[in-house]
Order: structure tokens, then C-alpha cells, then sequence
């Protein structure tokens, strides 16, 4: 509890930081704006989230801290991995950063969330469907961050109607990418908490979930970048959501059958 408490009070200080930084760079007007924009795709994705946890919920405090990664620790680590880059080698092309980069720095960003609740809570961690929640609820606090750069990004450049059209992509069409990339992580260190896995046991699952998060992270950045993005989002994105909700409801029928079992 002692760390867990002391990365508690590390993220609220780094989120007066990324605060202050957005009321600087975006203006408080288009940085309201954004926050009440970006709330909409979250307040949904928790709600799944809840009904995904249904069955053994986690405590709330691990919940919040879960999110609290994803939308501060997450974002704070990916802007540092950024800036090093760019006084490193001057930056990266602009498809090599978002097909690579990106995916590989924001999905072990992302990832640390989940083997920290893992080695300092792996008492509240005994399973996949808990590694799919804790993913899910990380993945859904980075989008969250996210999504109020890209919405006040295109209110200042585009206005109304630039705001407007990246809502309906990031906010309608794909509220879910983080989740489904990062609960693949939590999914594989979920099975290593199942096997009886602790400690340092368990990096060898973690790795492994990490690349299926970040190749799923770059296919969707890719598809953005080189492609016909509603074509590919409808022939291949959509299937891929589906086969995700469909794993997540088995998952949650076999829980199910295990609480039923063990209160028996």
C-alpha cells in the first residue's frame, strides 16, 4: 500500500503539470472544451468496463488508480519519450513515428500501469478478465488525455467543424482502440496471475502482450496512414472490435462459472 500510495501522490503532482501545460500551449477555453468533448467516449468505456467487472469487482481504489496511470503517468512518459527523441535525432518522419513510435512508447507507457498493479496489488490481481479491466481502464484514461490534444488541437486550427470531425472519429468510431490494444497486456498478465505467477515471473507474459498490443497499436495507425481508413476500419476494425467483445464475454462466462464454483 505504501507504494501504491506514493505513486498516488507522484500522479496527482504530474497532473497539475499536464494541467498547466495544456491551459498554456491550448488556452483554457479550448482546453475546457476538449475535457468536456473527451469525457463522452470515456463515460462510455467505463460503463462497459463496470459491466465487464460485474462479477468480482476490483476495489475501487486500484480502479481509480488504473485510470489516474493511464491518463497522467501514461501521457506524462510519452511526452518525455518524445522530446528525448527529438534532441536525440531531431525527430522521426512522420509515418515512422506514428506506425513505430508511437505505438511502441505509448504501449509500454501504458503496459508499466499494468505490472505495477501486478508486483504492488497482485492480491486484487488473480485473472484475465482482472488483467482486461485494468488494461482497459488504463488504455481508457490515455485516450482520454489524448483526446483533449486532439480536440483542442483541431478546434484552435479547424474550428467547429475540425472539432466536430475528430470527435466523430476518435469519440464515435474507435472510443475502444486503447482499451483493446493495452487489454491485450493486462489479458496476458492475467493468465500469468491464473497459472500462480508473482514477481519477476510474470515479464515473460507481459512482453508477449506487449507486442500484441503495439502490432494491433501500429496496424490502427497504419491503417490511418496508408490506406482508405473507413475501408479498412469497415472490412477490418470492426471484425477485430468483434472477435474483442466476444473474447471479453467468454471471458466473463467463464468467470462466472468460477465464482459460482468457489462460493459452492
Amino acid at each position: 500500500r505504501v507504494v501504491l500510495w506514493l505513486v498516488a501522490v507522484v500522479l496527482v503532482v504530474v497532473a497539475l503539470g499536464l494541467g498547466a501545460y495544456f491551459l498554456a500551449f491550448l488556452g483554457p477555453v479550448a482546453s475546457i472544451v476538449a475535457a468536456v468533448l473527451a469525457l463522452v467516449p470515456l463515460v462510455l468505456v467505463l460503463a462497459v468496463v463496470r459491466i465487464i467487472d460485474r462479477w468480482e469487482p476490483e476495489p475501487r481504489g486500484l480502479v481509480v488508480l488504473a485510470l489516474a496511470w493511464g491518463a497522467v503517468a501514461s501521457v506524462a512518459i510519452t511526452l518525455g519519450a518524445d522530446l528525448v527523441i527529438v534532441a536525440a535525432v531531431g525527430g522521426l518522419p512522420e509515418t515512422l513515428s506514428a506506425v513505430v513510435q508511437a505505438p511502441i512508447v505509448e504501449e509500454i507507457a501504458k503496459g508499466a500501469g499494468i505490472l505495477l498493479l501486478f508486483f504492488a496489488a497482485r492480491r486484487a490481481f488473480d485473472g484475465p478478465v482482472d488483467g482486461v479491466v485494468y488494461g482497459s481502464l488504463i488504455g481508457a484514461g490515455f485516450a482520454f488525455t489524448e483526446n483533449i490534444l486532439y480536440f483542442a488541437d483541431s478546434l484552435i486550427t479547424g474550428g467547429v467543424e475540425g472539432a466536430a470531425f475528430t470527435f466523430f472519429l476518435r469519440g464515435i468510431l474507435s472510443p475502444f482502440a486503447h482499451v483493446m490494444f493495452t487489454a491485450v497486456t493486462g489479458y496476458a498478465v492475467g493468465l500469468a496471475a491464473r497459472s500462480g505467477r508473482r514477481g519477476a515471473a510474470a515479464l515473460g507474459p507481459w512482453v508477449a502482450g506487449l507486442v500484441g498490443a503495439i502490432l494491433l497499436h501500429g496496424l490502427w495507425n497504419g491503417s490511418a496512414m496508408f490506406a482508405d481508413f473507413f475501408a479498412l476500419y469497415a472490412t477490418l476494425q470492426v471484425p477485430l472490435f468483434v472477435l474483442f467483445v466476444v473474447g471479453v464475454a467468454l471471458l466473463r462466462r467463464e468467470e462466472a462459472r468460477l465464482t459460482r464454483a468457489r462460493l459452492a
